[in-house]
This record gives structure tokens, sequence and C-alpha cells, in this order.
């Protein structure tokens, strides 16, 4: 296994159904990825390139070989890293309303214990002034700085809104652009992270913790789920107000204009709101 053989990369965007995109594409046995994201280019480079290339166990007759880190879009050292190491490899990205994805990224974390309640601490722009919840939506910029280093036939952007409209036709627009014929495999058809699912306390998920390792042969079984349900209950997130969605959208509003004009696409909609005619012609690539 040596770099050159890496065929491709999903790149991000974080909260948009990326992992939906992965797991869709990896039942077909012509393509390898791994199941854990790497984040090699972006966290984990100081491991080296031995290192990255150990996480691929790649089987006889797979064609193609990818891997999916969303870092490698929001984190400004990736795609220089990624040019130098993989400079043929194919880039997707699948970007979201960066609104919806700040709010769905602050609900992982709050779900997670990770972050407290005070939803305007994080997602404010006057107040937090900037992070990840923040800087992971400056789409504009981050596919600027992928179009600058690669050519225009090797960076797919994709659309969790189309998605939701026609999930057959974005798996086909992402085999299609790895070189693979459409309409041979049907996409998910169900979430692969749902923020509605009943959840452990995390206090209490703090005592279990220890104990994680012993319960995974058996998360799957019949009485496992019935114990985890006589714990979990709903998780109460903090809403999104109209006042911070104003907020937001106001931030995001000169960099959606700049994404807007790389790929020759109508993003008015994430500034205001309204339902997009989707009759109009969907970009495979920007251009």
């Amino acid at each position: 296994m040596q770099m050159n053989d890496i065929d491709f990369l999903i790149i991000g965007a974080a909260k948009s159904a990326t992992t939906w995109l992965q797991q869709s594409l990896q039942q077909d046995p012509l393509i390898y990825m791994p199941d854990p994201e790497l984040h090699y280019f972006s966290r984990e480079f100081h491991r080296g390139d031995q290192w990255y290339l150990d996480q691929f166990t790649v089987a006889g007759g797979q064609r193609l070989i990818g891997e999916k880190s969303n870092s490698y879009l929001d984190m400004p050292a990736a795609v220089d890293r990624i040019k130098t190491a993989l400079p043929n490899a194919k880039l997707i990205a699948q970007l979201r309303n960066p609104v919806e994805c700040a709010y769905s990224d602050y609900c992982m974390l709050f779900r997670r214990s990770e972050v407290d309640g005070d939803i305007e601490q994080f997602l404010s722009p006057q107040k937090a002034k900037s992070n990840r919840f923040l800087d992971g939506g400056l789409y504009g910029q981050q596919i600027q700085a992928y179009r600058e280093r690669f050519p225009v036939e090797q960076l797919c952007v994709m659309f969790f809104e189309d998605m939701k409209v026609n999930p057959q036709a974005e798996l086909d627009q992402a085999r299609s652009f790895l070189g693979l014929a459409p309409g041979q495999l049907q996409p998910l058809g169900k979430k692969v992270k749902d923020k509605e699912t009943a959840l452990i306390h995390g206090t209490l998920r703090s005592y279990l913790k220890p104990f994680k390792a012993i319960a995974a042969p058996f998360r799957k079984t019949k009485w496992f789920q019935l114990l985890r349900g006589t714990m979990a209950s709903p998780v109460s997130y903090p809403p999104l107000t109209q006042a911070l969605r104003d907020e937001l959208t106001a931030f995001y509003e000169p960099d959606v204009k700049v994404l807007g004009t790389l790929l020759g696409r109508d993003l008015s909609d994430w500034l205001h709101g309204g339902a997009k005619d989707r009759s109009q012609p969907r970009m495979a690539m920007s251009r």
C-alpha cells in the first residue's frame, strides 16, 4: 500500500450527511473505505505516512480506495498536505446550509455533554467570535483553497439539501465522479446519526464508560437494547431562536455569496430560508 494507491477523499463538511454518503458507497464491493475518520492530513499528521497507510486493510479485487475525514475541509493545513501527498486524488465535498450545520454540530456536542446550554456562547458571532461551530461553515473560503490547488475536474461539490430531495441522484453523482456506473446501488434509507435518539444521561455515561469495551460485543443484542432503553431518555436541546438564526445568517452571507459565485449556483435559499426551485440544473462539479 502506497500513497498513490488512494484514489479519493471525502473532505467534508461536518454534519452534512457525509457518513451517509460513505456508507452508501461502501455497499459497492469495488470500493474500500476504512470506517473511522482518520483525520490524518488535519489532526494526526504527526503520526507519519506509514501510520496512515496502516489504517487501510484492502481486500483483493477492490478497485477504488478512499477515506472520509470532515476536518480536511475546515482545517487550513490539510489542503496543502493533501496536495503534496495525493496530487491526483479525487475530492468530494458535501455541503449544507452553514446555519443548520452550526446548530447541528452544537447539538452533537451538547448531546455528548461537551458544551453547556448557553447556546449563544457558542453560536453567536458577537459572543463566540471564532470557534469550530462558526468557522466550519465558511465554505467559500474552504472551497476556494482547494480550487486554487487542484484542477476543477478533481473536485466534486454536492449538497445535503439535494440529498434530502433525491438521495439516489446524489449517490449516482458521487459514483459517476469516481468513474463508476450510476444506478447500481441503492442509497441508505435511514439516518446514520439521529439526534432524536434517546440517550443515557451524561453523568451515568461517565460511570459506565470503563465498561464500554466489555459491553461492545453485546450492543446489538435484544437484551442490551432493552437494558439501554430503561436508562435512556430523549434529549432536550436548547432551541435556535430566530434572533440567533438571523445573526448567523448575516455572519455567513458574504461567504455564501463567494461560494455561489465559485460554483455558479444560486444559494439564496440558505440566506432567506425559502424553498429553492429544484428543477434547476444540478452541478456535478464546481466550475
